[in-house]
């Protein structure tokens, strides 16, 4: 009889590195624009600093930004982030529809 893993059943340390990873990853690859990771996957940067703070992280919003962005949000906004084209906040909202409740 196969067992069909769970994402609650990973152990917390495998799952805090694969979490850790992929902030780097973001934190790496700034091309990879908030808006275009919202209309892709639903859930960007910003999103991951709202869920570290649902977790129980204690800082305030701008600490999540800064922790999962690598900087201050407003630095990497002003070094990074490009205006976003009105086919890319269709696609985001588009994808947003799509989220699970409470995501």
């Amino acid at each position: 009889m196969d067992v069909k893993p769970t994402i609650d059943g990973l152990d917390d340390a495998i799952a805090a590195a694969a979490f850790r990873r992929l902030v780097k990853h973001l934190q790496h690859r700034h091309d990879a624009q908030n808006i275009e990771l919202m209309g892709l996957a639903g859930f960007c940067r910003n999103c991951l600093a709202d869920w570290i703070r649902d977790a129980g992280f204690e800082g305030d919003k701008d600490a999540a930004r800064a922790l999962i962005h690598g900087m201050p949000f407003g630095d990497w906004k002003a070094a990074y982030q490009s205006e976003a084209t009105p086919e890319q906040i269709a696609r985001m909202e588009e994808s947003l529809k799509k989220n699970a409740p409470g995501h």
